[in-house]
């Protein structure tokens, strides 16, 4: 029976995630597999791989064939590095502590680079929002300066002849106002002695 290493479709619409799974190469991509050995998330960046890698180089051993993208997954997760060395180990050419080593400082520089670019892709989100946050600063205070008066009037130092003059206005503006009534009550008062001179 031909073994596929190969992935399996799941997720939704737009939003595919995936099983790597062994299955027969005469099933459906999404029917009956053999064993599930990992899953791949594309969503993220970079794409997160979760996969048991003695597993993989144990289907690979018994003959399984990776499918391109598998291929590429086992490769970047250091299957077919493991699966070399443990090669090596059956050959004699080291010993499976010598291959064990080499693995593990393989592993070590993978994931090295890979925080690297993590922590890359980190700072250069924190620039851009940065930059988004100093331009949003700018387009405010254009705003708020836009909405203040263009000019506003400047306010001269008053001299001592300037506030004696003004005094002088306040006390005219705060004496008591004479009532107009007063003069006409005096006429009418004169024109009532005038009649009574007259009938005398």
């Amino acid at each position: 029976m031909p073994v596929k290493i190969r992935l399996q479709r799941h997720g939704k619409k737009g939003k595919p995630f995936y099983w790597i799974v062994a299955a027969d190469s005469r099933s459906k991509r999404d029917g009956k597999f053999l064993e599930k050995i990992g899953t791949y998330n594309p969503n993220t960046n970079p794409a997160s791989i979760d996969l048991s890698v003695d597993d993989a180089v144990r289907w690979l051993h018994n003959g399984a064939q990776p499918t391109d993208t598998a291929r590429a997954i086992l490769s970047y997760k250091g299957v077919l590095m493991k699966k070399h060395l443990l090669d090596g180990v059956k050959k004699g050419a080291f010993d499976e502590a010598e291959a064990e080593k080499r693995f593990v400082a393989w592993v070590e520089d993978k994931e090295a680079k890979v925080q690297a670019k993590r922590d890359g892709l980190s700072k250069a989100e924190a620039d851009e929002r940065a930059k988004a946050l100093a331009a949003e600063k700018e387009v405010n205070e254009a705003r708020a300066k836009a909405l203040q008066p263009e000019a506003e009037e400047e306010v001269t130092p008053e001299t001592p002849e300037a506030i004696d003059a003004s005094a002088e206005v306040e006390a005219v503006e705060q004496a008591p106002e004479v009532p107009e009534e007063a003069p006409a009550a005096e006429e009418m008062k004169d024109e009532a002695s005038e009649e009574e001179a007259s009938k005398e």
